[in-house]
C-alpha cells in the first residue's frame, strides 16, 4: 500500500448491478521525503507572506481582481469545468455559467470588505479592530467543484495576505494542478510572489495530515473523513457538514416556480452540490399537481421496484454512497439500477413515507435522485423536517416555498440549520446569490449541529485575525437592580 489517497474498489466479481463502493486506503505512516516536502512548502510559503505583508489596501485588493479574472474569464473557467469533469467523472458543463459567476460574487463581496489595517472604528464603545494574516492555509479541497472552492480560498486569503498551499483529491489532481498553475499565473503578472499559491503534486493522506498539522489554519471542504481529520490536527480548522436540504412546499406555494427551482437545484452539476434538494415535503392538498408539475419539468416518478433498485446501487451493504452513483447523470445511474428513463427526463422522484435511518432515500444523495414526502397540516411538516435532520444534514440547510410568514417563521425557530432559503433554489441560495444577500462562497459551515466551529458562509473574515484597540469611554455601568432585575434583593439560595 502507497498511501496516496487512493480509491479502491470492493465488490469485485460481483453482478454488473452490484454497488461498488470506493473507499479511501488505510494511510501509512508519512515518509520522511513527504516531512520534507511538507516543510518546503511552508518554508516558501512563509518567504512569499513576508513580500506581501507591507501590501495596503489597495494592492491586495488588485491582487484579488487579478486572481478573479484569471480563472472566472470564461474561456478559462470553462477549460477547467471540463478538465474537472472529464478527469473526475463527476458532474457535467451544464450550469457552467452559474459557477463561473460564483466567482464574480465571492470577488465582489471580498473587495467590499477591509482586511487591511484599520477595518472597523466603533467611537462610541471606543474600539478599532485592525485586519492581520490568519497566517499559511492548508486548503483541502473536494473532487467535485475543485475550481471554484480553489479560486474562493486563493481571492479570500490574497484579500487577507495569507498563502495557501492546496491538497487535492487524487481524481482532480491533475484539475488541481492547472487551476494553481493559472493562478500563479496570475500573481506573477500582478507583480506578487508565486509562492502565496501552492498546490502538493503527489497527494497522500499523510501529507495532507501534516500540512494541516503544521499549517497556521486549515479550511478543508470535503467528505466527513478528511473534515475530521481536519479538527483533530491540532491546529484552527474550518470544516463543513453533510448538506441533506429539505424543502417544505405548502398550500399556498406557486406550484410552477417552486417545481421550477427544484428542477434547477436538484441538477445543479448533476446533483453533486450538498445544497441541492434532497427531499421535498408537500402538503397534501397539492401534492398531486405539484409531482405532476415536477414532471413537466423533467422528472421522473420511479416505480416501487425501480425504487428498491436504485437504493441497491446508490448505498452498499454498510450504507454507504457508491461513488459510481455520485454526481452522474440520471440515466446513467437508472442505467445501473437495471431500468431505463425516457430522453427527456433528468432527474429521478421517489415516493417515500418512511424517515428513519434505515430508510436511505431520506438522506443526502449527492446526484440527481430526490425524496418527495406528503404531510398534512403544517406542525407535522415541522415534525418531519425534525425527524429528516436527525437522520443528516444537521446544520447545513432547508427552504421553503410558502407565501405565509408565519410559517417561515415557525420553520427559523426550529430548524438545526445554517440558512433557509425563501422561495429560491437552494443549490444557488446557501452559498449566495446576485438575487438575495447571503455570503458568496464554495464553503458552508454547519455549526455546532454539523461538527463545525461556525454556522456561516466561510468569506474574508475567516481568513484573518483581527487586533482590537480598546479606548477608555464614559463609565457605562447600571445599577445592579437594573441588572439584576426581579431577582435584586430576592431571597438567596446559599
Amino acid at each position: 500500500m502507497d498511501g496516496r489517497l487512493k480509491l479502491k474498489q470492493t465488490n469485485r466479481g460481483a453482478s454488473p448491478l452490484a454497488p461498488r463502493r470506493m473507499e479511501v486506503a488505510m494511510p501509512r505512516a508519512i515518509t520522511e521525503e513527504e516531512k520534507q516536502q511538507a516543510a518546503e512548502l511552508l518554508r516558501r510559503a512563509r518567504a512569499a507572506m513576508k513580500v506581501v505583508a507591507q501590501y495596503d489596501q489597495a494592492s491586495v485588493d488588485r491582487l484579488a481582481q487579478a486572481i478573479g479574472w484569471a480563472t472566472a474569464n470564461e474561456h478559462t473557467f470553462v477549460a477547467l469545468t471540463r478538465m474537472s469533469v472529464e478527469e473526475s467523472g463527476m458532474g457535467n458543463m451544464e450550469g457552467g455559467a452559474t459557477r463561473r459567476f460564483k466567482i464574480v460574487g465571492i470577488l465582489r463581496d471580498a473587495l467590499r470588505q477591509k482586511s487591511v489595517g484599520v477595518i472597523e472604528e466603533i467611537p462610541e464603545r471606543g474600539l478599532v479592530k485592525y485586519g492581520k494574516p490568519a497566517g499559511v492555509i492548508a486548503g483541502v479541497l473536494p473532487v467535485t467543484n475543485p475550481v471554484v472552492t480553489m479560486v474562493c480560498m486563493a481571492i479570500n486569503a490574497a484579500k487577507c495576505r495569507d498563502a495557501v498551499i492546496f491538497s487535492p483529491h487524487p481524481l482532480s489532481r491533475q484539475t488541481a494542478l492547472e487551476t494553481n498553475r493559472i493562478l500563479r499565473a496570475a500573481l506573477k503578472k500582478a507583480g506578487a510572489p508565486e509562492d502565496l499559491f501552492q498546490c502538493a503534486d503527489k497527494p497522500s493522506i499523510p501529507l495532507a495530515q501534516e500540512l494541516m498539522a503544521i499549517c497556521d489554519l486549515t479550511i478543508a471542504t470535503g467528505g466527513q473523513a478528511m473534515v475530521r481529520a481536519a479538527y483533530g490536527s491540532g491546529k484552527p480548522a474550518y470544516g463543513v457538514g453533510a448538506g441533506n436540504a429539505t424543502m417544505v412546499i405548502d398550500e399556498t406555494a406557486d406550484i410552477e416556480a417552486a417545481a421550477r427551482n427544484t428542477r434547477i437545484s436538484k441538477m445543479h452539476n448533476n446533483g453533486s452540490g450538498c445544497s441541492c434538494d434532497g427531499n421535498l415535503l408537500v402538503e397534501s392538498s397539492i401534492y398531486d399537481r405539484f409531482l405532476a408539475q415536477l414532471q413537466k419539468e423533467g422528472g421522473y416518478v420511479a416505480s416501487e421496484e425501480e425504487k428498491n433498485r436504485l437504493a441497491a446501487v446508490m448505498w452498499d451493504a454498510e450504507g454507504h454512497r457508491t461513488i459510481e452513483t455520485i454526481a452522474r447523470p440520471a440515466a446513467a445511474i437508472a442505467t445501473r439500477a437495471g431500468f431505463a428513463i425516457p430522453s427527456d427526463k433528468q432527474f429521478i422522484i421517489v415516493k417515500e413515507e418512511n424517515i428513519g435511518k434505515k430508510y436511505p432515500f431520506c438522506s443526502e444523495k449527492l446526484c440527481p435522485v430526490l425524496s418527495i414526502f406528503r404531510y398534512s397540516g403544517f406542525e407535522n411538516a415541522l415534525k418531519m423536517v425534525e425527524q429528516i435532520f436527525e437522520v443528516g444534514g444537521k446544520g447545513h440547510s432547508c427552504g421553503i416555498f410558502t407565501f405565509d410568514d408565519r410559517r417561515i417563521h415557525q420553520l427559523a425557530m426550529m430548524a438545526p440549520v445554517g440558512r433557509i432559503m425563501v422561495r429560491q433554489p437552494q443549490v444557488r441560495g446557501n452559498a449566495g446569490s446576485f438575487d438575495n444577500g447571503m455570503p458568496m462562497t464554495s464553503s458552508l459551515g454547519c455549526g455546532t449541529w454539523g461538527g463545525n466551529i461556525t454556522s456561516e458562509n466561510i468569506g474574508v473574515k475567516h481568513f484573518m485575525n483581527v487586533t482590537w484597540v480598546s479606548r477608555t469611554i464614559l463609565e457605562d455601568r447600571p445599577s445592579e437592580q437594573e441588572v439584576f432585575g426581579e431577582f435584586f434583593n430576592a431571597e438567596t439560595f446559599s
